[in-house]
């Protein structure tokens, strides 16, 4: 099925048509056979280069990816050394891969609110673990453990890989994620005409990144970072200007929003801070509290719809 796929794509013709430096224009393994050979190796979860060997005398291995020669493990990490020091062979495969998609009428769903449809596009930053290894850019990440932390991209409800940045582990989400969000949605339209819902965690709540999305035309709801906001402030706006509904006796849940004004180049544009605040003075077993117990979540977004529907759009993230 690999195979099929990648031969659906000009992949192997514009990777072999691209000269890396300090190597011959007719290398005995061609850049198509190793650039295939480790997405081969990486749809079987192996990412070390060691791997290949295994492979290297597997004739159907060979067969099913169109393989003229598999490398041997130091020419695949060589030639892979070198095309990481070039963006041409990055933007080769983020071309084909969004080609790939586009041309095999993958059919990508939208989500809606109220009866209008959007396409969601999903960004978070996944860390990964690569523990006890001594490899560049592995740090400290925010999970606990050494390794990367990479921004990736997905969208609609099927979650096709969109777009992914390698970084750092000790790098902050945010960090590189404005332009991020830039090549992102010139990605995303090069997939659909409909229009697009981006969804971020709270690591994203940057006023940089709603300036873009507002500038792009593109929608969005992106949970907020509560900071040093408290719950009992949240109540009050929420007694103010929301919806109360006791769901049950002793709990009583507030759904509303507020404007807030974005200041763009040329004008002034007006969002959205949809909020939940949460209410208990029973628990659910009937234990009556003598203090209440609050908890709050808010939300930035330039849909006009109801606060609950922006709260059901917000997604649990794939990456997480």
């Amino acid at each position: 099925m690999v195979g099929n796929l990648l031969n659906l794509t000009n992949l192997a013709s514009r990777l072999n048509a691209y000269r890396l430096p300090d190597i011959s224009r007719n290398p005995v393994c061609s850049n198509a056979d190793v650039a295939k050979s480790y997405i081969g190796l990486l749809c079987q979860g192996k990412s070390d280069y060691d791997n290949i060997e295994t492979f290297r005398e597997d004739a159907f291995f060979a067969l099913a990816l169109d393989i003229q020669r598999v490398p041997s493990s130091p020419t695949l990490r060589q030639r892979l050394d070198q095309a990481a020091l070039t963006e041409k062979w990055k933007a080769i495969l983020h071309e084909e891969s969004l080609n790939l998609i586009r041309n095999t009428n993958a059919e990508i769903s939208p989500v809606y609110a109220k009866d209008k449809p959007y396409i969601p596009v999903d960004l978070d930053v996944s860390p990964f673990d690569n523990s006890k290894t001594k490899k560049e850019g592995v740090e400290r990440t925010y999970k606990g453990c050494d390794g990367y932390a990479p921004m990736f991209g997905y969208i609609g409800q099927e979650g096709y890989c969109l777009h992914v940045e390698m970084r750092k582990g000790n790098n902050h989400c945010q960090k590189g994620t404005p332009n991020f969000i830039k090549e992102t949605i010139q990605s995303a339209r090069r997939l659909t005409d409909q229009p697009l819902l981006f969804r971020l965690d709270s690591g994203n709540d940057s006023r940089d990144n709603l300036i873009i999305f507002l500038e792009e035309h593109a929608s969005f709801v992106i949970k907020r970072n509560p900071r040093k906001e408290k719950a009992e402030d949240w109540l009050h706006i929420a007694q103010k200007y929301g919806i109360c509904c006791e769901e049950r006796e002793g709990k009583k849940v507030y759904l509303g929003s507020i404007p807030e004004t974005i200041q763009l180049k040329d004008q002034i544009r007006t969002i959205r801070k949809v909020f939940k605040v949460i209410e208990r003075t029973i628990s659910r077993d009937g234990q009556i509290f003598l203090i209440p117990e609050y908890e709050f979540e808010t939300y930035w977004t330039d849909l006009e719809v109801p606060p609950h529907v922006v709260i059901s759009l917000y997604p649990t993230f794939r990456t997480s």
